[in-house]
């Protein structure tokens, strides 16, 4: 029985020993990253798909010195400084990632230290519109020096922690369509000009809410609903409702913003002073009133 009991005791000597061990990773060298890619939605109904294949994602590590930093010369853009977090083909349609949808795109270890730029490359870059039409555009850099992305404030991967970046492929700024965009037929081809906004989600909360309106006394929910989000007058983001009236805009710096949804046929309405807490998530409904036919009598 005593050996037993001293059996007993020093398994959990033994345990207790490893889970020191694992409660020390705080001061590891090492700390995880997470890359999630999303889209702020295309207002644009003649486009099925907005594809692009990416294949290389690095970022910049500010606290790595370079071998020619120690020798006292600056570093290249190509130095040490640049950590490559993935490589490998990922295609995504990018107008399937809208109302918190996204696709992860990078989830490994790195060097702990402030990482303040990524750069994403990508190639095989194409849209195709609702009659099957597929137009294969040029990358200006992206597939060579890669699409470069400043975060702002730098994101900061400390030992044996998690941090999660988000991208933002804004589509409607990135596809620009040559010809008369209202009609199929006068669409010519798309000017492939890349903006993507980069997210720290510890220091961003997300916006998100139904958006109804009320037909014979039951609420009803609204397709398509633009929302817009401006912080200090200027236009921050843009959004539209689902199939079930929800939306939702993630990567916005903690703070104050003024909502304003907006449909045709209805009257518009707008929200001031709608708090934004890091790392939560704040809800804003809204309840649309059909505009007064009068004056179309």
């Amino acid at each position: 029985m005593k050996i037993k009991k001293l059996l007993i005791l020093q398994l959990a000597v033994i345990s207790l020993f490893f889970s020191c061990t694992d409660s020390n990773d705080v001061g590891s060298d090492t700390g995880r990253l997470s890359i999630q890619l999303t889209d702020a939605p295309f207002p644009h109904d003649l486009v099925a798909e907005a594809n692009v294949t990416i294949f290389k994602i690095d970022a910049r590590n500010k606290d790595m010195e370079s071998d020619a930093e120690m020798e006292g010369e600056m570093p290249d853009e190509m130095g040490s400084h640049f950590v490559v977090l993935m490589e490998e083909e990922i295609e995504v349609n990018l107008l399937e990632l809208t109302n918190g949808v996204t696709e992860t795109m990078v989830n490994t270890d790195v060097p702990v230290g402030s990482y303040d730029l990524v750069r994403v490359h990508v190639r095989g870059v194409n849209v195709v519109l609702t009659d099957g039409t597929t137009y294969d555009l040029e990358v200006p850099s992206g597939d060579q020096t890669g699409i470069k992305i400043f975060i702002k404030p730098g994101l900061v991967v400390a030992g044996g922690l998690s941090s999660d970046l988000l991208l933002d492929f804004d589509v409607s700024k990135s596809f620009v369509p040559k010809g008369n965009s209202h009609e199929l037929a006068g669409i010519t081809g798309f000017n492939f000009k890349p903006v993507i906004k980069a997210a720290n989600l510890s220091t961003a909360g997300t916006l998100k809410g139904l958006v109804t309106t009320v037909q014979e006394e039951v609420a009803v929910s609204l397709e398509g609903v633009q929302v817009a989000v401006f912080a200090a007058d200027t236009l921050n983001t843009t959004t539209f409702t689902d199939e079930t009236g929800a939306y939702m805009v993630m990567g916005l710096l903690a703070g104050s913003y003024e909502v304003e949804v907006e449909m045709e046929g209805y009257v518009s309405q707008e929200v001031e002073n709608v708090e934004i807490i890091a790392a939560n998530k704040t809800i804003q409904d809204f309840e649309l009133e059909l505009e007064s036919v009068e004056e179309g009598n």
